[in-house]
């Protein structure tokens, strides 16, 4: 999928599409939700949860890396390095 197409979607389109199609990297906390961070070919995309809802409430399409800094600390890639 390319970032056009996923921009073009529905929300309920877009929301089937991180759940299937996505690989989910991360996941952090902000005052009142959750936000889960999907990698995409191409592109990311950060998914704002209401925590009392769980109801989705926004989706963040990005492709520089700049903004994965706030899941840095918490992706753990340890296992890539042992033999």
């Amino acid at each position: 999928m390319k970032l056009s197409d996923f921009i073009m979607l529905s929300d309920e389109e877009k929301k089937m599409a991180v759940l299937h199609r996505g690989v989910l990297v991360s996941k952090r906390k902000v005052p009142g939700c959750i936000i889960f961070l999907f990698h995409f070919r191409d592109f990311y995309v950060e998914t704002f949860c209401k925590v009392e809802s769980k109801a989705v409430i926004q989706y963040r399409v990005f492709t520089h890396t700049k903004l994965l800094e706030p899941y840095l600390d918490d992706i753990v890639i340890d296992d890539v390095f042992r033999n």
